[in-house]
């Protein structure tokens, strides 16, 4: 089994989109970070569902200190 050894946890801020200026922190620079919010539902069935917009947010590799900064991707998903 392969293991990563996590390099210490990064500010990061999203840029754009439904998330922006939203502020977190990160651990190993991920090259993407996902983004949901949760979608009403009209006349749910019994037993329920749940729905969730997805918003991804890709990292700006100009950057290389702290905030690192993630992009809103308008093409996604």
């Amino acid at each position: 089994m392969e293991t990563t050894e996590v390099k210490g946890w990064e500010t990061a801020v999203l840029d754009g989109g439904p998330a922006d200026g939203l502020r977190m922190k990160v651990s190993d620079r991920p090259r993407v970070i996902q983004v949901t919010y949760p979608c009403r539902i009209e006349a749910a069935p019994p037993g329920g569902v749940h729905a969730e917009a997805v918003y991804l947010y890709r990292r700006d590799y100009t950057i290389t200190t702290e905030p690192l900064r993630y992009g809103f991707d308008i093409a996604s998903p």
